[in-house]
């Protein structure tokens, strides 16, 4: 496997944030598939785990499960759950939360706020980090693991 640089894309707007989820989702050929998504408070997070949710067929609303940490989905099949650990306090909370056999699944996992999770997480196949740039986002897209390469090999250019 060779290292290959970050992926930098740049989104004007919340519409780009999503069809790059969208890309993204389509790029992804099934399960077990970690991303982690970090950015600050509005950089477009859950948009982005949006417009993949979309991709994949959901139609109902998809908002940051900020107070239920985690929203799950069924989606052709495939588990797939959206995380957000902003409100973790501290890492033992998530053994709470039975994302020890979550994990275990073959599942995608949207995993907003890793950080807050410390070393209690596995390595993701992907790492998103949005920043702001102005009104737009700046997306740096990271992989971390075989499947991860190929996923942004596919993703070359957006």
């Amino acid at each position: 496997m060779t290292d290959l640089p970050a992926l930098a894309v740049h989104l004007d707007d919340a519409t780009a944030q999503e069809a790059f989820g969208a890309r993204l989702a389509q790029a992804c050929s099934g399960p077990p598939l970690r991303i982690h998504l970090e950015g600050e408070l509005g950089a477009g997070k859950t948009t982005l785990v949006r417009g993949f949710l979309r991709h994949l067929g959901h139609r109902g609303p998809v908002k940051s499960p900020t107070y239920t940490l985690i929203e799950p989905y069924e989606l052709d099949g495939c588990p797939v759950y959206h995380l957000d650990l902003y409100r973790v306090g501290d890492p033992a909370e998530l053994e709470y939360l039975g994302l020890r056999e979550l994990l275990a699944e073959r599942a995608l996992m949207l995993i907003e706020w890793p950080e807050r999770a410390a070393h209690w997480l596995p390595s993701p196949d992907l790492h998103l980090s949005i920043d702001f740039v102005g009104t737009a986002r700046q997306v740096a897209l990271s992989a971390l693991s075989a499947r991860g390469h190929a996923l942004r090999t596919l993703l070359e250019p957006f």
